[in-house]
C-alpha cells in the first residue's frame, strides 16, 4: 500500500495541477497538457519561485516554443528518446508557423540522430533557424534569454534560447552544465 502512495500521489497531484486553468480556446487539450509540465518549469527560478512566465505573441510558435525548451531540457539531461519526442513535436508545430519549414526540418533530422551528440549539434542548427523567428514574433509577457556556449559544436560555438539568466548548458549536459554566458534579452 505503501508503494501505490509514493506514486499515486504525486501523479494525482499533476493531473489536479493541470487541472487547473486548462481551458484550452482552441479545444486542443493535447498540445495542453503536453506542454504543461514545461511551463511549470519555465515559470520558476531554481530557487522555485515564481517569475514571469514567457508567452510569446504568436500563438502557434509559442506552442513550438514550450516543445523547443522540452527539447533542450532532455538534451541538458542527455536523454536521446525525450530529445526525438521534443523534436517531433517542434517538426509538427513548426508546419504551421509562416517561414518554419527549415526549422521543421531540422527538427525532423533529431528525430533521425542516432546518438546525443548528433542531437545536439543539429539542436544548433535548429536554434540559429528558431530564434531569429522568435525574435520576428516578440513576447506578450516574459523575458528570453539568447544564451551561447563557445565550446558546443567542436569550439564553434552554439546559440540556444532560455527563460532563466542561469547557464545550463543543452550541448555539454551534466560534463559541463554552466559553460556559456547570456549574450542577448529578448522582452
Amino acid at each position: 500500500m505503501k508503494k501505490v502512495t509514493k506514486w499515486a500521489l504525486p501523479v494525482a497531484m499533476i493531473v489536479f495541477l493541470s487541472a487547473c486553468g486548462s481551458k484550452n480556446e482552441e479545444g486542443n487539450t493535447s498540445s495542453h497538457q503536453d506542454s504543461t509540465a514545461h511551463e511549470h518549469h519555465e515559470g520558476m527560478d531554481m530557487g522555485g519561485k515564481e517569475t514571469g512566465k514567457v508567452v510569446l505573441k504568436d500563438d502557434k510558435l509559442n506552442a513550438v516554443y514550450q516543445h523547443y525548451i522540452h527539447l533542450t531540457t532532455a538534451l541538458i539531461n542527455s536523454d536521446t528518446a525525450e530529445a526525438k519526442i521534443a523534436a517531433s513535436a517542434i517538426e509538427a508545430g513548426l508546419g504551421q508557423v509562416p517561414q518554419g519549414s527549415q526549422a521543421a526540418k531540422t527538427a525532423s533530422r533529431i528525430t533521425e540522430a542516432k546518438d546525443i551528440e548528433s542531437q545536439r549539434t543539429l539542436y544548433s542548427a535548429l536554434s540559429d533557424e528558431f530564434i531569429p523567428l522568435v525574435k520576428k514574433a516578440g513576447l506578450n509577457s516574459g523575458e528570453l534569454y539568447v544564451d551561447f556556449c563557445p565550446m558546443a559544436n567542436k569550439d564553434k560555438g552554439g546559440y540556444w534560447l532560455s527563460a532563466q539568466k542561469e547557464i545550463k548548458n543543452p550541448y555539454m549536459g551534466d560534463k559541463m552544465i554552466s559553460c556559456g554566458e547570456v549574450k542577448e534579452t529578448i522582452n
